[in-house]
């Protein structure tokens, strides 16, 4: 659950508000919760199976024998090298927008500039606030870099302060706030138009990414005491639980700020800081300046034990799979004296740098649509035909209702790629990244053969 809300929700609630247009965005937390829970499903039946560290990695190669294996699973470390420093740079934006609460000149003169690559389109940031998201960055990796590992542990810490930030929001919801003015919903709400329709899409791809999390446990599967019934309770439960706490945070929210304004060009501010702004309004003149300021510094100090907690994570998995002769060998490589993978730790980093640079919207969809083709989708698929490759295999744990929870994911995951407005240019991303790995998968494996030789 920790791993699940992180900083999360509270920087992109108000990307779900807007992508609806109202508080009908709940249909965009309980679409995403039905989604999780198919995709749990999936990871809970594979991770109950295939208890191994290395979760996707591992199931890649089982899924997909023989050389598709290798090349899916090339795949899925090769889109990592983007994905996790897009995860990385989500929270660095999350951390800078909540730091020009507390300072305003870092919102300030704050300039987006729109380009065109063919049939891509996106926009740059540029002002003091890329430059905060850049800096918790790089402090984050020169922590790493001496080899402060234990600090690590300081963000199961920060979860506790997460959840202790969620109970104070929730129960200033209901204390202070008008919960009927959280379902005062605009006239057409629930018209099921092709705007309804993309508006969900954007939606669900927002609350996906707040969802992610739930199946961590599987990457940790050598590990974990009695895989075949602790990783599906973990995923199961989780998922449940925190989507009724994210549904609960959009009430409380809009219960004492009313979403028109919060959606309106006067709410620019209130966005970037939403529970900043929701404790200064439910707490008036006298404390409510002060409560927002503390409300910023937990979100903040949450966003960057989750930046640290991610670099460290992610920079052990191409490293590892260096070691194993699947990635390129100089991701392979140790510091001489501290013992730590550095050269996979600066690239992560380095990447999360660029992308600082861009809006928070764009950082997550790229993040998102990464993820679900060359990863979330390969696994539902491969879920079926693993069923009818080796229907004798040993599965502690068999998904409830096969096959609807996979094909249900494959359906809600398809509907997330193609319904949104300008869905193309995520997917020309994907197909690049694809294309891309396939080609150094080529090379690599090559390099390998002539070197057998």
């Amino acid at each position: 659950m920790l791993d699940m809300i992180g900083v999360g929700p509270f920087i992109t609630l108000p990307l779900v508000l807007a992508a609806m247009g109202g508080p009908q965005a709940m249909l965009g937390w309980i679409c995403g919760a039905g989604l999780a829970v198919c995709d749990g499903l999936v990871w809970a039946e594979l991770g109950a199976a295939i208890p191994q560290a290395g979760g996707t990695y591992r199931f890649l190669r089982v899924m997909y024998p023989g050389r598709a294996g290798r090349w899916l699973s090339f795949l899925f470390l090769f889109q990592l090298m983007f994905s996790a420093p897009l995860s990385v740079a989500s929270g660095s934006i999350g951390l800078a927008q909540y730091g020009a609460y507390l300072w305003p000149v870092l919102g300030r003169h704050t300039v987006v500039h729109a380009f065109h690559v063919g049939a891509y389109a996106g926009s740059v940031v540029v002002g003091p606030g890329p430059l905060l998201a850049m800096l918790a960055v790089v402090v984050a990796v020169g922590l790493l870099y001496r080899g402060l590992e234990k600090i690590g542990r300081l963000s199961a810490g920060m979860g506790v302060v997460v959840l202790g930030l969620i109970v104070w929001l929730l129960l200033t919801g209901l204390l202070k706030g008008h919960v009927s003015q959280a379902f005062m919903f605009p006239a057409g709400a629930f018209k099921l138009d092709h705007g309804f329709f993309l508006g969900l899409g954007a939606a669900m791809l927002i609350t996906t990414y707040d969802f992610w999390g739930y199946y961590n446990v599987a990457f940790l599967g050598g590990e974990v005491k009695e895989p075949e019934r602790t990783i599906p309770r973990a995923i199961l439960i989780s998922i449940v639980a925190v989507g009724l706490i994210y549904m609960g945070m959009q009430v409380a929210v809009l219960s004492v700020l009313p979403w028109q304004p919060l959606l309106g060009a006067q709410g620019v501010d209130a966005r970037r800081a939403v529970v900043s702004a929701f404790m200064e309004a439910a707490y008036g003149a006298r404390f409510g300046p002060m409560l927002g300021n503390l409300a910023a510094v937990l979100v903040m100090i949450t966003a960057f034990a989750s930046i640290f907690s991610l670099l460290l994570g992610y920079s052990r998995i191409p490293f590892a799979a260096a070691r194993d002769g699947n990635f390129f060998r100089l991701f392979g490589r140790l510091h001489s004296t501290r013992g730590f993978p550095y050269v996979s730790l600066l690239a992560l980093g380095g990447m999360a740098l660029v992308f600082c640079w861009f809006s928070l919207g764009d950082v997550v969809a790229a993040l998102v649509v990464l993820r679900i083709c060359l990863q979330f989708l390969l696994q539902h698929v491969g879920v079926l035909a693993l069923r009818r490759s080796q229907p004798g295999m040993v599965r502690p744990f068999r998904m409830w209702l096969y096959p609807l929870p996979a094909l249900g994911g494959i359906v809600g995951f398809t509907y997330i790629l193609f319904g949104r407005a300008h869905f193309s240019r995520e997917l020309l991303l994907a197909l690049v990244v694809a294309l891309a790995g396939t080609g150094c998968y080529a090379l690599l494996r090559s390099s390998y053969r002539k070197e057998n030789i």
